[in-house]
């Protein structure tokens, strides 16, 4: 890829939107870009993982197995990342990811993205703190949800 369509794409992606553009050329060029045809795995849940995701173009599908079946989470576009959390703390991959269409997507392995963060502080703030955002909006959600399936459960008694 090269540095400034990759920084020109981060610049879109939130976890990245506060970076000048000094500092996205140097998340840029430790990305690379990935082709996937549709059903090809991109990750598998319970993996190692290893690196976050942008979406150049396309779509994918995020899945995690249920007791009895695959529960589709949620489906992604361009623009969409996925597999942030599992820098944040360490895990394993709570999901699995599936292109649904041809899709290109960026990716960036964790350990670059730590030693940029680790040699440059200004970044690393910033990045950080779009994470802990992100994430505290995606628990948002998540509590909206659990809440209303609880109420709607407690109803059925």
């Amino acid at each position: 890829m090269t540095s400034q369509l990759g920084a020109s794409l981060l610049q879109n992606v939130y976890l990245f939107k506060e970076l000048n553009q000094d500092e996205l050329e140097k998340v840029a060029s430790v990305s690379r870009v990935q082709a996937y045809n549709p059903g090809d795995e991109i990750f598998a849940e319970g993996t190692r993982a290893e690196a976050i995701y942008i979406i150049k173009y396309g779509s994918v599908k995020i899945q995690h197995s249920g007791r009895e079946e695959l529960v589709d989470v949620a489906t992604l576009g361009t623009g969409s990342h996925f597999g942030e959390m599992a820098f944040v703390d360490g895990e394993a991959r709570s999901a699995s990811v599936i292109a649904m269409e041809k899709t290109e997507i960026v990716s960036i392995e964790f350990a670059d993205l730590k030693k940029v963060l680790d040699d440059n502080m200004a970044i690393a703030v910033k990045v950080y703190k779009a994470f802990a955002h992100f994430l505290c909006g995606r628990l948002r959600i998540t509590t909206n949800d659990l809440t209303f399936a609880r109420e709607k459960n407690l109803r059925h008694f």
